[in-house]
């Protein structure tokens, strides 16, 4: 029995939860068989603990630099003996050791990261090719690509703020509340991890609040941003209805609604700050005059109020960014979890568990009974049933949506059938690899697409390991080497981003010299010609038929001149054969094709004439 599988259309906008995404990027830092990246993560971690151990030891030896030069430490202990001079420069050794194990520990880990981030990248992006054209042609490509590029950057920012901005700070708030406690009492503890945790938490929920204000911003940005470029796009139609006056309203009018999210936006911001001052500021002179009491009454050094005062300030500073982090990090989780739905959308068309490569003896071709449809409640197909003989040149020709196209898309592979079997050599297209299925195949379509690269780069695309001899012969063969060779660049002529610096027909040409330079023994022709010139078509045809020899091809054909002498015309209307037969079997029928031949040949004619 044959597979048959199904793709939810919104399988791939799902995201996953925060933790979920958190467990999805874990392998990547932690992997299996790969035992330098792990030393390189201990050494990291071992890095950020010294650089931290440090860090809370900075402010204790301030302190014994204050109580040296007051007077009041006692002239015994591990560094007292240094002097107020030498426990100056312990304190900035100290400083500088802190910035140098953090430093130290970006370096060991960076390698990390960006292999991390590789590798989700080349995942997503293969996962994507590996998707189905169904897929593909109801998402936009433009949305892909950011998914990318947002899902990568959130990567990025994850493992830099989480592992080195967001632990640490947990990890040095506690070390600080546990020296408060062990040295000072812990009623200091106390109102530090109080102050810390009003802090937080009045942080996380007014940021909460101004995500939602930011939001609004951007989308009345985005608004306006939409309405000046479609009004700049439209600047012709714009003048002929004398609308300037009118357009400057419409694009005003966005503009306000986003000054009044943007007031929203910045007032949020000096509510934030001032909250958060507040809140520091008064757990800072709590502790602060706890401290001066135990000066005053002589439990305490100056230099432990001054070391009280350092800690406070140390924490403080990064504190200052946690609603920026915070808020990036929940960005950063949701366009990770919108990566990893992508990653989690299966691919409609797999290969067999058992699927052996190709084996392409003779390019025999047979459709036997296949049916299939787009969607469940529209069957495209009914029951084709046609047979290509090795070496045989068989036309598809109808009216639009007959199903010529979906005919050649089947047997390439990008839907798999409803009904029915399609075998090359007797061997049922699903059950062989899709790689050796591609390699055995060849397709011209009617809208060919380049990429934004040279002509040399499109054209050796068919196959990358062409010399550059066999690449001008293919285009010889097309009809566009002397075009080439006539640009100042030649074959390094950049066409641009989908061909748009060519014309039609020479995108066509260049799109059948790619294919002539593949060489497959089996040919689809999707209207291959048809953005050409009569002259230029005939010439291309002669290439086409020396191309077609010898292998399986079916041509998709809208101008039935091009396919009078196939060895067989099928007929299609509505997803079924209606004629089949040679073309002066077809014309002696006086049937659907006779018709379509009458239609062209008067048609022809008449352009002729004018």
């Amino acid at each position: 029995m044959r597979r048959s599988t199904a793709t939810s259309s919104d399988a791939g906008d799902g995201s996953a939860s925060g933790w979920q995404t958190m467990r999805r990027v874990m392998p990547y830092l932690w992997p299996d068989g790969q035992p330098w990246v792990k030393r390189r993560v201990i050494l990291a971690l071992v890095l950020l603990l010294a650089a931290k151990l440090v860090s809370v030891t900075t402010p204790w030896i301030y302190k014994l630099a204050v109580d040296n030069l007051a007077g009041e430490a006692p002239d015994t202990g591990m560094l007292m003996g240094l002097g107020a001079v030498g426990l100056t420069v312990a304190y900035g050794l100290a400083r500088l050791g802190t910035v140098m194990f953090g430093e130290m520990r970006d370096a060991v880990f960076v390698r990390v990261g960006q292999r991390a981030i590789r590798r989700l990248a080349i995942e997503t992006f293969t996962h994507i090719h590996q998707l189905s054209l169904r897929y593909h042609i109801t998402r936009k490509t433009g949305g892909l690509s950011r998914v990318i590029e947002r899902g990568v950057k959130g990567v990025d920012f994850l493992l830099r703020f989480m592992l080195f901005s967001i632990g640490p700070l947990i990890l040095e708030l506690t070390m600080v509340s546990v020296i408060f406690a062990l040295v000072f009492g812990w009623a200091y503890a106390a109102v530090v991890i109080v102050t810390i945790t009003l802090y937080v938490a009045f942080t996380f929920k007014v940021t909460e609040w101004r995500v939602k204000l930011r939001r609004e911003m951007n989308d009345q940005d985005t608004d306006a941003n939409q309405k000046a470029i479609d009004s700049l796009l439209n600047f012709e139609t714009v003048k002929y209805f004398n609308a300037e006056a009118r357009e400057a309203g419409r694009y005003d009018g966005a503009m306000q609604q986003y000054e009044t999210a943007a007031v929203k936006t910045g007032l949020s911001l000096s509510f934030l700050n001032v909250g958060q001052a507040a809140l520091i500021t008064t757990g800072l002179v709590i502790v602060m005059a706890m401290s001066a009491r135990g000066v005053q009454a002589g439990t305490l050094t100056v230099g432990d109020f001054v070391m009280v005062n350092a800690y406070m300030i140390q924490i403080t500073m990064p504190l200052n960014f946690l609603g920026t982090v915070y808020r990036e990090i929940r960005q950063a989780l949701v366009d990770m979890g919108q990566m990893f739905g992508l990653l989690a959308q299966p691919a409609e068309v797999t290969d067999a568990p058992d699927a052996k490569a190709l084996a392409v003896r003779g390019g025999e071709v047979v459709f036997d009974n296949v049916r299939f449809s787009y969607e469940p409640e529209r069957e495209i197909l009914k029951g084709i049933s046609f047979r290509v003989g090795p070496g045989q040149r068989i036309a598809l020709v109808g009216s639009s949506g007959s199903g010529k196209s979906t005919i050649g898309r089947l047997l390439f592979r990008f839907y798999d059938i409803n009904g029915g079997s399609i075998r090359i050599d007797g061997q049922d297209i699903r059950d062989v690899t899709q790689t050796s299925l591609h390699q055995s195949i060849g397709v011209v379509p009617q809208d060919t697409v380049l990429f934004n690269d040279t002509v040399y780069y499109n054209i050796a695309y068919g196959r990358p390991d062409a010399t550059r001899d066999e690449v001008e012969d293919a285009a010889s063969a097309a009809r566009i080497h002397d075009f080439v060779a006539s640009l100042p660049e030649g074959y390094e002529t950049k066409v641009g981003e989908r061909g748009l610096k060519l014309s039609g027909g020479e995108k066509q040409r260049v799109g059948i010299a790619r294919t002539l330079l593949k060489n497959p023994p089996i040919l689809i022709l999707d209207e291959a010609t048809s953005a050409l010139d009569t002259q230029t078509e005939r010439s291309i045809q002669d290439s086409l038929r020396e191309m077609g020899e010898g292998r399986s091809v079916i041509t998709i054909a809208h101008r039935l001149s091009t396919i009078a002498d196939a060895d067989q015309i099928i007929v299609l209307e509505a997803g079924r054969i209606v004629e089949q037969g040679r073309h002066e079997e077809l014309l002696a029928r006086k049937g659907r094709y006779a018709a379509m031949w009458e239609r062209q040949s008067s048609e022809e004619e008449a352009e002729v004439a004018a």
